[in-house]
């Protein structure tokens, strides 16, 4: 009966360790799986955003060449009329001209038969000139709705692309042609290759027409409807290209809206994340396929580690077990030995001599009481001699059988476990004395002894009360083997953890060099974007000044999409300066009514020119914050609130919260759903619901979160589908004793006839021959004397005391010059110290600090022309004194 209970409570242990092992196994495997999967499918939905909007860009970047090109004169006469070849030769060279600086693909002008008057690739012997497009979608729409777009295959060049088309009217307004020009999209493919995933897009038909493998482009993602083909085969959209299908079985669909795939043709060897995304504009989508097994990998991972630490736990259990039940055992073996002992010793006190004489005339010294004990025990009397020993103790030492016998000294039988090599190294009558003479002193002991053949014996001593002296050996080697192999066990344990906390901070190490790395290269790459779109800007500023009527209105049209750019760029650069926490702050105590109020005044203009109505409520708090930035969130808010309002009214106002104020801007918007309110604060994030003319680039409310985060300000949202959103900020309340109030800023007068710029000799030097070129044609349109518009070398070549300029515009990153010690030296050459502003691309508050305590001046680029007029006459003014 004991045994069988024994087997069962063996089988149960191996039953809980073993199913333990797999259920946590396979409970934190699919977990961590589920989780891994969910992150890789957030990034590759990030991935899928940023390929869209790349997408995206390169249409909207062509959206309204066709437009302004529809306003050419030229064009529309050329459709009025019959042309000569020389007319006709002279439009096909201007079309070229126009396609090389627009760099589209091709540029048609079709009449209104639908026959093509006039290409840029008149010269090519797949020219567009004489063919008959009367049947393509684009000139279709174009003479029907005034404006068309038709992805497809050129019948003449078999080069596909995406055409956008326009028409031209007469004086009467009746359409009389069709410019249309064509986009390839095959860059994007060449983008798509450096991603080891699968990029494709599709149609309205689900054709997929880009890829980034030949195998995948021209699939169906599904089965096409007869008025579908028909419509295809009238079109010649995809020409004689053969359409194959694309099939795929779904194994699960995520959270998000990806989906776990199998792929069956094309044939791919595991299963694949399925995202996609819709473009609105051309009812376009975007799929991407992402091999997801790295999450199974982190799934296995895991369930190795569960499995592993479940084990374990269940180790450590049963050591513990082990310890519980042989500490008892000892205890037990303990009490029932004292028990003995004291009787023995109870009857050698009352009856010594007849116990030694009987124990003396015995033949053996094997004692019944002693018999059941599992120790071994030997017991000496006062002359350290053999009185009684049991069975099991001659068991574990193996004597001879004419060895143990009452009555033997107890050195002898130390003599010969010595000679057996049992009393350890050293000289052997040391060893035996050392012994004796533990004996002789009556104390107790406890020691461990292991044999040769690995036994290990726990060895306890305790003295009689007549001298004599017993001894119990315990066989432990079941308990120290198991606790050696939990000491191994733990000993591995901790080296995998040692291993993966080695792992875990050379991740966290790599993720901050990659985070450093990618600040220093937005900060980089924005510097770079800004040198072109600062000249562009001055560009038009010249360009609008020459313009009058339809022309004018088209360059403002021009600067506000460069405004725009601006934006985007700088919203850019001050993410990447919250990130890496070079941005300063200048925080004090101020009246908040100014700023509410230059803030509704601004929005309020906005807001009517939209029909809806902006109201603020006026406060007498002083707050404690940095007054610019707070009023860049504020600004964020409410751009936003009026872009999502498409009618009724806006509102911002504060609420006092104890010693804080929360700033509230209310609209009257769609609202926004709760699974998407945390989602709104990272880049590039943006609903759907706003103004399509007015989309900006999802970077003002990760901008809000940033400097609320820098600041200490607590941001906050409360929105309800269908009525409206409430977005506040919460800042602390100051005192009104402490605001300083700033001293105001005379702005210059508007220059006339008597400005300083009029005949002012200056210099311009930068590094980018645009933005010379285009700081030379601005400065000369005011008047100035432009004497050197150039690099530093150049300036360095020319440079002496008779040629020093009144103004110098410098740039700050030339190369391996900056502006400042470049200007060191051109002011040893010249012997004087003419005014200088600096113009840059960097946002560096050090500098620009740096510069205030010199008395320069200082713009960031993109330059304003109206700002860097002001600033130069008031430098001028200011160099000149007041006898000027």
């Amino acid at each position: 009966m004991y045994s069988t209970s024994r087997k069962r409570a063996l089988l149960l242990t191996l039953l809980v360790m073993v199913g333990g092992t797999l259920l946590s196994a396979l409970v934190a495997g699919r977990y961590a799986q589920q989780r891994a999967l969910d992150t890789e499918s957030a990034q590759v939905r990030r991935q899928l955003d940023l390929y869209a909007q790349t997408l995206q860009q390169r249409i909207d970047r062509f959206g309204t060449l066709p437009q302004v090109m529809a306003l050419d004169p030229d064009l529309q006469d050329s459709l009025s009329r019959p042309l000569t070849e020389a007319e006709r030769q002279r439009l096909n060279l201007k079309l070229q001209r126009a396609n090389s600086v627009t760099r589209t693909s091709t540029l048609t002008l079709i009449d209104h038969r639908g026959v093509a008057v006039a290409a840029s690739n008149w010269d090519q012997p797949a020219s567009n000139v004489g063919e008959d497009y009367s049947y393509r979608p684009y000139y279709q729409q174009a003479m029907a709705k005034g404006t068309g777009r038709f992805y497809g295959i050129g019948m003449t060049t078999a080069v596909p692309g995406y055409f956008l088309s326009q028409a031209i009217y007469d004086a009467d307004g009746k359409p009389i042609g069709v410019i249309a020009i064509k986009i390839e999209l095959r860059a994007l493919e060449q983008e798509w290759l450096q991603s080891t995933d699968i990029v494709m897009a599709s149609d309205a038909h689900d054709v997929v027409f880009l890829a980034n493998g030949d195998e995948w482009r021209y699939r169906l993602l599904r089965p096409l409807a007869p008025n579908e083909r028909a419509e295809m085969l009238a079109t010649r959209q995809y020409a004689d290209r053969s359409l194959q299908p694309l099939r795929s079985r779904t194994l699960d669909v995520l959270a998000d809206g990806g989906r776990m795939v199998r792929v069956e043709q094309p044939a791919l060897p595991r299963p694949m994340l399925w995202q996609t995304y819709t473009l609105e504009g051309p009812n376009w989508k975007l799929h991407l396929l992402h091999d997801a097994s790295a999450s199974g990998a982190v799934g296995r991972s895991t369930a190795l580690a569960a499995g592993g630490i479940w084990l374990a736990l269940c180790f450590l259990s049963l050591f513990i077990q082990q310890r519980r039940r042989l500490a008892a055992h000892r205890q037990r073996s303990r009490r029932e030995l004292e028990s003995v002992l004291q009787q023995h010793a109870e009857e050698l006190r009352t009856a010594q001599d007849g116990i030694l004489q009987a124990a003396q005339q015995a033949d053996s010294g094997l004692s019944r009481s002693l018999a059941h004990l599992p120790q071994g025990v030997v017991v000496i009397d006062n002359e350290q001699k053999l009185v009684a020993w049991n069975a099991r103790y001659l068991e574990l030492f193996r004597f001879p059988s004419d060895l143990v016998k009452v009555g033997r000294p107890i050195e002898e039988i130390f003599r010969f476990n010595a000679r057996r090599g049992l009393l350890g190294p050293g000289p052997i009558d040391e060893a035996i004395e050392r012994r004796l003479n533990h004996l002789r002193s009556g104390r107790p002991h406890m020691r461990e002894s292991e044999k040769d053949d690995g036994t290990v014996l726990e060895i306890r001593g305790n003295p009689l009360p007549d001298g004599g002296f017993v001894t119990s050996y315990a066989d432990i080697t079941a308990y120290k083997n198991t606790a050696r192999e939990l000491r191994s066990l733990a000993d591995a344990l901790e080296h995998r953890v040692a291993e993966r906390t080695r792992d875990l901070d050379e991740a966290r190490r790599e993720a901050e060099r990659a985070n450093r790395y990618k600040t220093r290269f937005v900060a980089s790459a924005v510097h770079d974007l800004l040198q072109p779109l600062n000249a562009a800007r001055m560009f038009v500023s010249v360009l609008r000044g020459k313009l009058q009527g339809d022309a004018r209105e088209l360059s403002e049209h021009v600067d506000a999409a460069l405004a725009a750019q601006d934006a985007i760029l700088n919203s850019l650069l001050d993410i990447s300066r919250l990130e890496s926490g070079t941005l300063q702050t200048n925080v004090r105590a101020f009246a908040l009514s100014p700023l509410l109020e230059t803030l509704a005044r601004e929005f309020g203009i906005a807001a009517q020119s939209r029909g809806l109505k902006l109201e603020w409520v006026d406060t007498t708090a002083v707050v404690v914050s940095d007054e610019a930035l707070l009023r860049r969130i504020l600004q964020n808010f409410l751009s936003n609130a009026l872009r999502y309002t498409p009618r009724g009214r806006v509102l911002i106002g504060c609420r006092r919260d104890g010693d804080q104020l929360r700033i509230e801007v209310h609209d009257q918007g769609p609202g926004i759903p709760e699974s998407l309110q945390g989602e709104i604060f990272e880049e590039f994030r943006r609903l759907n619901d706003g103004v399509e003319q007015e989309r900006g680039a999802g970077l003002g409310l990760a901008i809000v979160e940033r400097i609320g985060r820098l600041l200490g300000h607590r941001i906050g949202l409360r929105s309800t589908l269908g009525k409206g959103s409430v977005f506040c900020v919460t800042v602390a309340l100051g005192k009104a004793e402490a605001v300083v109030t700033p001293v105001p800023v005379v702005a210059p007068a508007d220059p006339g006839d008597e400005s300083p710029l009029r005949q002012c000799r200056v210099w311009s030097i930068d590094d980018d021959p645009r933005v010379c070129a285009a700081t030379r044609a601005l400065l000369e349109r005011w008047g100035c004397n432009v004497e050197l518009a150039d690099g530093p070398q150049a300036a360095l070549e020319i440079a002496s005391a008779f040629n020093v300029p009144q103004l110098l515009l410098l740039d700050v990153r030339m190369g391996e010059w900056r502006g400042p010690d470049l200007y060191e030296e051109l002011c040893v050459l010249w012997q004087a110290w003419p005014p200088v502003i600096l113009v840059t691309a960097e946002r560096d508050d050090a500098l620009k600090a740096h510069a205030a305590e010199q008395g320069w001046g200082f713009l960031p680029k993109p330059v304003r022309p109206p700002a860097l007029r002001a600033l130069m006459t008031q430098l001028l003014v200011r160099h000149r004194g007041p006898g000027g």
